[in-house]
């Protein structure tokens, strides 16, 4: 039986289904490689619990859970904080890979000096389909690792996070990426007022983000510069001065971004700070 790619639908209680279309999924013809193809399907599209991955997949319980888990071992996928799964660390990479890189490699030393001003942690995102990606991290001064592995993929239908890299996007990207979101249009309204979002982190219990807009050297928005943290320092509208310090850092990451030559450098601040 062919299986189609997934997609979302808005079911009649305007909770957000999934469905599978009729274009079938490339087959190699190697049963388990077609299985494991149809469940990385299912999970590129938003977060999906065990019970969610065997009703849309239709494939046995027991084979979900089987390939699924040995995808997690490989990090071809990984779970929220709900257990549900994701795109993994091994998938983000790949899409990490982007022609705009000197973003990140001039990032590290922006990641850094938050890290030590702050003493939170600080990373990068880019947004890529179904997922927000880690491309770029501050690490620990002592260990050397990153406090978010490279390649972390997030959903993006929820969290601070997902809201920046929406909320400027045209109208025709903002209607699709609000269907099935845990956001509405109101909140990303709010977000272009303010100029960033905040709240818990999607993916880590007991941890809430602030995320602020990085533009390309068009003026679009092609990054967040997140900050991250225990709920003891974030849950809260986080202090003037913290906002303002990873809004001058974000502008300073705009401000290293090659532009047009014919083009004036976008305007870094769009709202006073509040």
């Amino acid at each position: 039986m062919p299986i189609g790619p997934v997609y979302q639908r808005a079911d009649a209680d305007g909770a957000a289904a999934m469905s599978v279309a009729s274009r079938p999924l490339p087959m190699s013809g190697v049963g388990v490689l077609d299985k494991a193809s149809m469940i990385l399907s299912v999970v590129e599209q938003r977060p999906a619990s065990l019970a969610q991955v065997v009703a849309i997949s239709g494939l046995p319980r027991p084979t979900v859970y089987r390939i699924a888990t040995a995808l997690e071992r490989l990090e071809l996928l990984t779970r929220d904080a709900h257990g549900r799964f994701l795109p993994g660390a091994r998938i983000g990479h790949s899409g990490a890979a982007h022609p705009r890189d000197r973003l990140e490699h001039i990032a590290e030393g922006v990641l850094a000096e938050l890290h030590t001003r702050t003493g939170l942690n600080a990373r990068v995102h880019r947004r890529r389909d179904a997922v927000h990606i880690c491309v770029a991290s501050s690490s620990d001064p002592v260990t050397g690792q990153d406090a978010v592995p490279l390649g972390t993929a997030r959903p993006a239908k929820s969290g601070p996070v997902a809201q920046v890299l929406l909320a400027w996007e045209d109208p025709d990207e903002l209607y699709a990426g609000l269907r099935g979101a845990r956001f509405n249009a109101a909140q990303l309204a709010l977000v272009r007022q303010r100029g960033w979002a905040h709240g818990p982190d999607v993916m880590v219990l007991d941890e809430y983000v602030l995320a602020v807009p990085v533009r390309d050297g068009d003026g679009r928005v092609s990054a967040a510069l997140v900050l991250s943290g225990p709920r003891a320092r974030m849950a809260k509208l986080p202090e003037r001065g913290l906002r303002n310090t990873v809004i001058d850092a974000a502008a300073g990451l705009t401000e290293t971004l090659p532009r047009p030559s014919n083009r004036p450098r976008p305007r870094l601040r769009s709202v006073p700070p509040r």
